[in-house]
Parts: C-alpha cells; structure tokens; sequence
C-alpha cells in the first residue's frame, strides 16, 4: 500500500498539472470564515458527519394488501403500512405498484425501501389535480396549478416545531460564531436553533443578501431568513452562545435577530430503492402541468432520497425543511419533448422542474439528468442557502436561481454536458437579481467553453472557478470572482468534499 502522503501527488498527476484557487490553496490554508467563499461542509445529512443508516426491514406493503400487478390501486396498502409501522424499513419487493393518491410519511426513522430504482416500480396515471386541485396564478396573473413548481406523490411531512424566540442582542459579523442573547435559560449544548431575521423599510437585509447590489426589487417582498446551527458552547456568565459553523449574514439590530430553537418532528426517514413512472404524455410547455411530480420533502430535516429513477415526470422532487440528502437519483423519460426557443435547449424539454431546494443546507449528489426540464437544478428564494449540488450530470445542465435571494449556494464537481445554458434562469420580474451574494461555481466541466453569466445575473459576490473555458482570469476585490484554471487541473476537485474532509479533520 502506497503511505498517504503520496495521494495527492499521483491524483495531481493522473490529472495534469494541479493548481489551487487563491481562494481555497491545497488544504484550506487561503480560505477565511468572513471572505467571500462560504463554509459549504454543514450541507446534507446530519451535516456529513455520519452516514445515511440503513435501518432493519420492519415491514413489507405485501403484508398490508399491496398486490404489485401495475393495475390494482395500491395506495391504502402503501398508507396503511405506514400508519401501523413505528419505525425501520418498508420493503416494497420487486414489481409495479399503482397508486392513484398521496402517500404520505409524517412520522421519524421510517423508510420507505424498494428492492432497487429498476425493480420497484411506483405506476402513476392521473395527475394530482386529479387528487386534490391546487390552482394558483404565475406572477403574471395566468391561471395555472401550483404542481407546475410543487408537490409531489409522495411526501415526507414535517413540522420544525419552532419554540420560543431569543433576542439576539449584540451584532455579530459575517463569518462569526458568537451570538450574544437576552438569555440562555432554556438553551442547551448540542440543541438546534435558528438565526431569523427580517428586513427593515430600508431594505437593508435584502441589499446584504445580494452583496450590496440587489437590482430591481419593486415585486420583491421583505427579506426573512433563517440559518440552522447547533449551539456548541453556552457561557452564562457573558450571555453568548458559541455556534459551530459561521454565520452566513451578520446580525444587525435593523433586522430584529433572534435565536429560535427548533425540533424538527421528522428526522432520519427516507424514500430509496424505487422507480417512479408517469404516462408519456407529451408535455405542453410550463405552466401547462397538472401534477405528474415524484417526490416533495416538506419542513423535515435530515431526511434523505436516494436511489429513485424518475421516468417521464414533469416535476421531479421538490425540497423544503433543512439538511437533507438527495443521491443518486436519475430523471429519463421516453416522451416528446417540447421546444422552444426560450428554454435554450434543442433538444427540447420533457417537464418544468427537475430537482428545487427552497430551504437551507441541503446536499443534492450524484445525480444524472439524462433528459432536459426547464429548470433543471433550482434553488428559489431567501431560505434557500448552504445548498451544495456536486458529482452529477446532465445532457445540458442548467442551474436555475430563481430570483428573490437564493444566495451561498455551491454547484460544484459537475459534469454540464454541452454546455449550452447553466445559467438559464426563471422568475418573474422586478424580483431581484437571479443569484445572491457568494454564489460558487466550482470546476465545472462541460462540451463548449463556458462563459460567466450575463451582464446583471448575481450579485457582485459571484465565485467561479475551474469553469471549463478559454477566458483569462479575472480576480477584482469588489466584483465576480473568475479563477481560469482548467477543470481537470484543479485542486481539490469537490470543493464541498475538501471543506467538509477538513473540518471533520479538526474535529
């Protein structure tokens, strides 16, 4: 066995000739907790720092009348499984299960488990407006259902059970650890918190989201943000409590802080090991869909998808709560595709939205779009932050911001495929600019050379680095970050692995 220390030196090798982002180096070394690149290594589940468990079969949907046949309604045996099974795995064996309504897991440490994505199949052949109509407007006042960008067959249902607030009342620095509040009665080691804030009449919370420059607002409601940490050390004496990651803004006295201690009523559950396939109905264009959409996790934390294949579906998975892992999941389908100009793709489009986080700290890996959705990748709105998207493909990969702030998100890692349109965005006007303060594009790898983003995208905070392209680097102190350093050269190659290996490290 080759001793450690020689690793890296064959990997650089094997890759060519390495090279280290001023704003990273080899291990870490460059980067600072108040600079422009943000601590990316919380993100997933149970912040990294174990693994996804794979818990003993409690129960089979066998046992509670699901038949498996692809045409009898296996949908009260699926619920009812769940209903009388505490905790553990459902095992859904091999075959195609039809299910006409929602399936629903609100309760922690149960998982719902396929024999593999190839083999248990979930059949679904009428929309969710078929099961409860859910109509709305786009911010243009057209008439459309809400599954055109939400919901889901099946749900992991939480509730993060917010308790008390506690005035922050000092002001702390992007980059600190160190809260002082009104009283630590009540607060322990080891507990879940969040930051909240919101937004002044100035605006002022919104302008820091943005990196001092968040483009037109008119449309844009007030900013309110909340960070998930754990509190690591309490002194009593000096009313502060010590975080363990750094804040992603500052707090201001403008923007009322305050601590609120969470307890997420869902953890640990999961949806793995299972096919999903919808009709091949020709998809009509956005705003059209009636609700052909796999998988939605609302308001729970640590939570986890893996090994799904979603077949022909309009709308992917949809992903509120805090620290949730999605992997392996894999979007195909067999349909016309739909073409037109302003989704930037030949090849047309199969649906609207592939995978979209609108929460925080969530880690979406290893995935594979094999087809084009409008929005493939998506982070949509202020609480959608920490957010870490790595070792993934696409044909033609485009990373959605969705106006109103989604802002300290990384893309890293990535496979782009042509290369034609990362940053085609969607969000209506007058709502901000698409991408917020220390966006992070990190060794992107892609068919045609890649340029940044239009005039106007993001915010000035833009990191890009390890983009494949033939444009000079271009590092100002005030404006987008640009390091020109070739994707098979760079070093480390996954910055959210290398953030996160470092800091388990020191642990």
């Amino acid at each position: 066995m080759k001793h450690l220390a020689t690793i890296p030196v064959l990997l650089a090798a094997s890759l060519g000739t390495a090279e280290h982002s001023q704003l990273w180096g080899a291990s870490g070394e460059r980067w600072r907790a108040d600079g422009r690149l943000p601590e990316f290594s919380f993100a997933g589940y149970r912040c990294g720092e174990r693994p996804i468990p794979d818990p003993p079969v409690a129960a089979n949907v066998r046992a509670f009348g699901a038949v498996g046949d692809g045409t009898t309604d296996d949908t009260q045996a699926f619920n009812e499984a769940i209903a009388r099974t505490a905790s553990g795995a459902i095992l859904v064996p091999a075959g195609r299960y039809r299910i006409t309504g929602f399936v629903t897991i609100a309760k922690p440490n149960l998982v719902l488990r396929g024999e593999g994505s190839a083999a248990s199949i979930l059949v679904f052949d009428r929309p969710l407006t078929e099961v409860k109509a859910d109509w709305g407007a786009t911010t243009t006042g057209e008439r459309t259902s809400n599954y055109s960008w939400s919901g889901g067959y099946l749900v992991i249902q939480g509730s993060l059970r917010r308790g008390s607030p506690i005035a922050i009342t000092g002001e702390a620095p992007r980059g600190g650890h160190d809260l002082a509040v009104a009283m630590v009665a009540g607060l322990s080691v080891g507990s879940w918190v969040e930051i909240r804030m919101e937004d002044d009449a100035e605006r002022s919370l919104t302008t820091e989201l943005y990196g001092g420059d968040p483009g037109p607002i008119a449309k844009l409601k007030p900013a309110q943000t909340g960070q998930p940490v754990r509190i690591v050390a309490i002194d009593p004496a000096t009313g502060t409590v010590h975080l363990d990651r750094p804040l992603r803004s500052p707090t201001r006295a403008a923007w009322k802080p305050r601590l609120v201690p969470i307890d997420p009523s869902v953890t640990d559950s999961g949806i793995e090991g299972l096919g999903f396939s919808f009709p091949a109905t020709p998809w009509q264009g956005e705003f059209s869909e009636l609700g052909y959409n796999a998988i939605k996790l609302s308001d729970c934390a640590h939570c986890w998808v893996r090994d799904v294949r979603l077949h022909n579906a309009e709308g992917g998975i949809f992903a509120s709560g805090m620290h949730c892992t999605i992997t392996g999941v894999v979007l195909a389908a067999d349909k016309a595709s739909a073409t037109k100009e302003r989704y930037s793709s030949a090849a047309g489009c199969v649906g609207h939205h592939g995978i979209s986080l609108y929460g925080p700290d969530h880690l979406v890996t290893g995935f594979d779009f094999q087809v084009n959705y409008v929005h493939d990748l998506s982070v949509e709105g202020f609480r959608s932050a920490g957010n870490v998207f790595s070792k993934g493909r696409g044909i033609d990969l485009c990373f959605d911001h969705h106006r109103k702030a989604p802002h300290a998100n990384l893309f890293t890692d990535l496979d782009c495929g042509a290369g034609n349109r990362i940053w085609r965005c969607g969000g209506g006007a007058d709502l901000g600019r698409h991408c917020g303060g220390w966006g992070t594009f990190w060794n992107l790898r892609s068919v045609k050379p890649l340029a940044p983003p239009p005039a106007g995208w993001a915010a000035p905070t833009l990191n890009m680095v390890g983009l494949a392209s033939d444009r000079p680097t271009v590092t100002p102190v005030d404006g987008w970050w640009w390091e020109a350093i070739r994707p098979v050269d760079l070093l480390p190659q996954d910055l959210h692995a290398a953030q996160l290996a470092r800091r388990l490290a020191g642990r």
